[in-house]
């Protein structure tokens, strides 16, 4: 992979900016697996190695089971999620592919139901997050840090 500008050394005020949002949400309701799922799923959605690395060692440390880390991608498919996992899956997936149909009706009704307006507002803003970190990880090739599980 070529080396490209690192936009924390070339424009630190910029980088460190997405950090508000960070703090923000680190001090939300978002349960900590919440916030995980959210970011391996968008991650790999993304196609950002960086954040998947990153992530999914940190939903390692908080306890995720690694069965479930693997089947994330797959997650329709299995039971090892749970009913409101599985919406929480469902808008990280049609928020991160805006562009294809959005948030539908259906389940924007259905995460609504299972969250009230208040966790819903937060997951969305922790899928618009991890969406900003992708971007900026995929477009500079951020390198991922050598080292062992």
């Amino acid at each position: 992979m070529e080396t490209r500008l690192q936009i924390d050394k070339v424009e630190p005020k910029g980088y460190q900016s997405l950090f508000g949002m960070e703090k923000y949400l680190q001090q939300s309701e978002l349960t900590p697996t919440h916030k995980e799922l959210i970011k391996i799923r968008a991650s790999q959605i993304n196609k950002c190695a960086f954040c998947i690395d990153m992530h999914t060692k940190d939903a390692l440390k908080q306890g995720e089971k690694l069965q479930r880390i693997l089947l994330l991608n797959a997650w329709r498919e299995t039971d090892l999620f749970t009913p409101e996992e599985k919406i929480l899956l469902q808008i990280t997936e049609e928020v991160t592919l805006i562009n294809e149909k959005g948030l539908s009706e259906e389940s924007y009704g259905q995460a609504l139901k299972a969250f009230g307006e208040n966790y819903l507002a937060q997951v969305i803003l922790a899928i618009i997050a991890i969406n900003a970190w992708n971007r900026l990880s995929v477009s500079t090739n951020k390198p991922i840090p050598n080292e062992s599980l």
